[in-house]
């Protein structure tokens, strides 16, 4: 059962698009109508309805760590720069009415709300123009004819029509619709990278349990062969292997993360250890993330992993949700976001490391120093540092399982791959195989059975006997007719089917037959009437 925060109104912010611009004017709603307003006295003056600044940051901080969009790890400091934004947008003002040069301080000074704090208009849906735009998958249409291998005679297209079957076998079951036998077929690498992007769209979209993703993602933005990547290039461990070194982090940098994730034994450099060197070594790794030009969940992703936001509470789904949006993230993005997340973890557990700063906890420290690192958006939204806090948080305790392939997703694309290499019976005119409607059964002649066996499967042969078997709309003195046929063609397939008389019976029911004491007339001779004759009395 999802789980989605409420409003002061009881409306549901659940996913959508634009989930932090609605956010931001919620809880301008929620601290108007919840702030304690009374009379304070100041330069001889008195001002009624109005609140100093320390009782500002104590109310809305505690409305934050209570409120489920943003959750326990808010800190203070957070929550005064969230005022000043209010300040600076005329959300408060002070008492002499001026806001926006102002800076808002966690003091005495005296604050109060306008006559109406102003609300942030919701931004126009953009809607997808074309449905064309939206990833289809390959059909057996789109297929590329494979170029002919020199020195190999061509093999004749196996088209049978209905005129051709019947003569070929004594037993006429009616007209046969024109079709071939279409082998099997290399998936070029562009058919791959466009299903696997098709699905993972696909499957995303109903973990978010949205009708649509316009305003959320736009397909045009997502790279199958990023997603290929991320799914088969990479270690032991599960971390990404770059083809291109150049895209990957620098060697110090990397050898900064391992100092600090195997504290104390992760000086591979032998460096000289002083005291603080650990706070040193952070700055370092701190400094390379924070001068990056874009977060790592990057700018077209932020309405991604901000729905994602409302599905924390149920840690599966947020954890599906993870895993799938990660595999959109560029390789060297993903790389990075999955050392990133290990090495704060790491920190957080190692109780041998020193303290990293004076006055802040570990885990704070690096939740803070590298949150809006992590997820940003392009416009610079005012609650990006907030919704990062609670997002990041929840990925650095689960990244183990975010960062693997999701299983789900895996065998639907290689079973719909397996699907498209099988070899299946075409019919003119329809772009649908007898795998996908077991219910009919159509006779292959001997000669194509031969030339499965030279491209080395009899699986087609299989799957009609299975068809016919399975043919519940087909009479059954016909069904035995068609197997009996069957059997005459392909006796190897066949007995491999039906071993032996009880397991053709188990599917097949033998024959009702009459036991010969109920017989009531001899059938071998003529029907005659039953004569009998009357007498009466005169």
């Amino acid at each position: 059962m999802r789980v989605f925060a409420l409003t002061m109104e009881g409306e549901v912010i659940g996913p959508g698009p634009y989930r932090a611009t609605k956010l931001w004017n919620e809880t301008i709603k929620l601290f108007r109508g919840g702030m304690p307003l009374r009379r304070h006295w100041a330069h001889f003056r008195c001002y009624d309805s109005s609140f100093t600044g320390s009782e500002a940051v104590d109310y809305l901080h505690e409305l934050l760590r209570h409120n489920y969009n943003f959750g326990p790890e808010v800190t203070r400091y957070q929550t005064l720069q969230l005022l000043r934004k209010f300040l600076k947008a005329h959300v408060i003002e002070d008492i002499k009415g001026r806001h926006g040069t102002e800076d808002f301080e966690d003091n005495s000074h005296l604050y109060r709300f306008p006559t109406l704090s102003p609300l942030k208009s919701l931004p126009t849906r953009p809607l997808l123009k074309d449905s064309s735009d939206l990833p289809r998958l390959i059909r057996w249409d789109d297929y590329e004819e494979l170029p002919q291998q020199e020195n190999v005679a061509p093999i004749k297209s196996a088209v049978m029509t209905s005129d051709l079957w019947n003569k070929r076998h004594s037993v006429a079951i009616g007209d046969v619709h024109e079709c071939k036998l279409i082998r099997r077929k290399e998936v070029t690498p562009k058919q791959v990278d466009h299903i696997w992007k098709s699905m993972t769209i696909a499957h995303l979209q109903r973990v978010l349990g949205l009708k649509t993703l316009d305003g959320v993602l736009n397909p045009a933005h997502v790279n199958g062969k990023h997603i290929v990547h991320n799914v088969v290039s990479v270690n032991k461990t599960g971390v990404v292997v770059l083809e291109n070194k150049a895209e990957d982090m620098p060697y110090w940098v990397v050898s900064a993360m391992k100092c600090l994730a195997k504290w104390p034994n992760g000086n591979e450099s032998r460096q000289p250890v002083y005291p603080g060197f650990e706070r040193d070594v952070l700055r370092t790794v701190a400094d390379y993330f924070q001068r990056l030009k874009e977060p790592l969940l990057t700018f077209h992703l932020y309405e991604v992993f901000v729905n994602i936001l409302s599905l924390l509470q149920e840690k599966d789904v947020a954890t599906e949700a993870l895993q799938v949006s990660c595999l959109l993230l560029p390789p060297p993005n993903r790389r990075r976001l999955q050392l990133l997340l290990r090495l704060m973890a790491r920190v957080c557990q190692n109780p041998q490391l020193p303290p990293l700063n004076d006055t802040i906890a570990t885990r704070t420290l690096m939740v803070q120093m590298f949150s809006h690192c992590v997820l940003g958006s392009a416009d610079d939204m005012d609650l990006d540092e907030l919704l990062a806090t609670k997002l990041v948080t929840f990925m650095m305790e689960h990244h183990n399982a975010i960062f693997q392939v999701n299983a789900k997703l895996r065998r639907q694309v290689e079973e719909h791959l397996s699907h498209l290499k099988r070899a299946q019976i075409k019919y003119a005119g329809s772009d649908t195989d007898f795998s996908a409607s077991p219910a009919f059964f159509k006779q292959i002649n001997r000669v194509e059975s031969e030339e499965q066996k030279v491209i080395g499967t009899q699986t087609p042969l299989q799957q009609l006997l299975e068809g016919l078997i399975a043919d519940e709309e087909l009479p059954l003195k016909d069904k035995r007719k068609r197997l009996k046929q069957f059997q005459k063609s392909y006796p190897e397939v066949y007995h491999n089917r039906f071993p032996t008389e009880e397991s053709k019976a188990a599917v097949i029911p033998e024959k009702t037959r009459l036991k010969p004491h109920l017989m009531l007339f001899n059938l071998k001779k003529p029907f005659q009437p039953f004569q009998r004759s009357w007498s009466f009395r005169a």
